[in-house]
């Protein structure tokens, strides 16, 4: 089946210039004109007769006229009116420009819309057996005989353009669905990035901000009296330090393998850390001399919601170690209420507030960690002094319900 060029595809051409057909329209029109010829030695009727040099020149020009059935088919079939109405006037065989009009009646078809269609072409036929049967009322009736084939040709025409424009929606809806699946596809890849980024930061920033603040110690007892070298308190410190290297060594070869893992297997996770885990936190910042309060009050979470609470609680420990002071008192606190896990991390601030200085990512990154999961953040300066971050985080994250 011929593709026909709609009239919207007529008016998104700049300047609405006229369309030269393609070769192989003009192909198309020969084929169709020789194929015709013999049926214009086929007279039919009363005084008709096989075409002459006018009937001849009248015969090719309705079948060239098809050279433009794709670009123009309303205007097709009109020219054809005119040429072929000259061409039957005198008397020339009847049954030659069959084709020519059946082709012209199915481009016209194709092309649409369907009320165009379900208008012109009945009232073309109902108005040219009107007027033969009163001027040939032979030749009228002759045409009545027909026209059930005329009809025919435009219902095939209309269902052509309407399976045409099935399979293009199709086809359309598989390029959409193919060009979200690619948008999917690098959401998540942006989405493991930013996780993967929030990790690496929290365990960098974690275990380098307790072995700065170890070393110090060290120093501090080695400067303060060399004579008087304790030396239990410096072992200590520098065992604190080779066990935070060893966690954050054993932490960030396991993000590393889930990385190896995820570019050779797609989408894979290692294990989350979770609210287990919050002790060893709290028993690390208490080797930095921070005096830490822990109040665990939560039956169950999520994995998700777990890991982005462990992740909170560790960047919140983290920059009250750096900027509450030395031995600041810090509090953390988790509960349920309401159906929801509620945390906070506050210390009294003795020193700057925290995240005053050098605050990088860190409290972006917890704000992004609880939006993740569905929750919210907060964090400041207390008025009584100090610094708190509070977060409302969901048991169970969204799509873990809908699952």
């Amino acid at each position: 089946m011929e593709h026909v060029v709609t009239t919207k595809e007529q008016l998104a051409r700049p300047g609405r210039r006229l369309v030269r057909p393609a070769r192989r329209d003009w192909l198309f029109a020969v084929g169709v004109g020789l194929a015709s010829v013999p049926l214009a030695f086929v007279a039919q009727g009363s005084g008709a007769h096989t075409p002459d040099v006018v009937g001849w020149t009248l015969f090719g020009l309705s079948a060239l006229t098809l050279a433009w059935r794709r670009h123009y088919p309303m205007g097709t079939l009109v020219a054809l009116i005119v040429v072929e109405g000259t061409y039957h006037s005198l008397d020339n065989a009847h049954s030659g420009l069959i084709a020519v009009t059946m082709v012209a009646i199915y481009a016209l078809a194709v092309a649409g819309p369907r009320r165009r269609t379900l208008i012109v072409v009945p009232s073309l036929v109902g108005l040219s057996v009107i007027m033969l049967l009163l001027i040939n009322p032979e030749r009228g009736v002759e045409l009545l005989r027909i026209s059930g084939w005329i009809l025919a040709t435009a219902i095939t025409g209309e269902a052509v353009r309407v399976h045409r424009n099935y399979v293009g929606a199709i086809l359309e809806r598989a390029e959409r669905a193919e060009r979200t699946r690619e948008e999917e596809a690098r959401r998540r890849v942006a989405e493991e990035r930013l996780r993967i980024a929030r990790d690496l930061h929290d365990l960098l920033a974690h275990s380098i901000t307790l072995i700065g603040v170890q070393t110090s110690v060290a120093a501090h007892v080695l400067a303060t009296d060399p004579e008087r070298l304790d030396r239990e308190t410096v072992a200590k410190a520098l065992e604190d330090i080779a066990q935070t290297c060893r966690s954050a060594r054993g932490e960030l070869r396991t993000t590393l393998e889930v990385l190896r893992e995820q570019g050779a297997a797609g989408d894979v996770r290692g294990p989350l850390p979770g609210l287990d885990g919050l002790s060893d936190l709290v028993e690390t910042a208490r080797q930095t001399g921070a005096r830490v309060e822990r109040t665990v009050r939560v039956r169950e979470a999520s994995p998700a919601v777990g890991a982005a609470a462990y992740r909170i609680v560790q960047e919140a420990l983290t920059n009250a170690v750096r900027h509450a002071g030395p031995e600041p008192a810090i509090s953390v606190e988790l509960y349920e209420d309401q159906g929801a896990l509620r945390l906070s991390v506050t210390d009294d601030g003795t020193g700057p507030v925290a995240g005053s200085e050098g605050a990088g990512f860190g409290l972006v990154g917890m704000r992004e960690r609880a939006r993740s999961v569905g929750g919210t953040l907060d964090a400041g300066p207390r008025p009584e002094g100090g610094f708190a971050v509070t977060a409302v985080l969901p048991l169970t994250t969204a799509l873990e319900r809908a699952v």
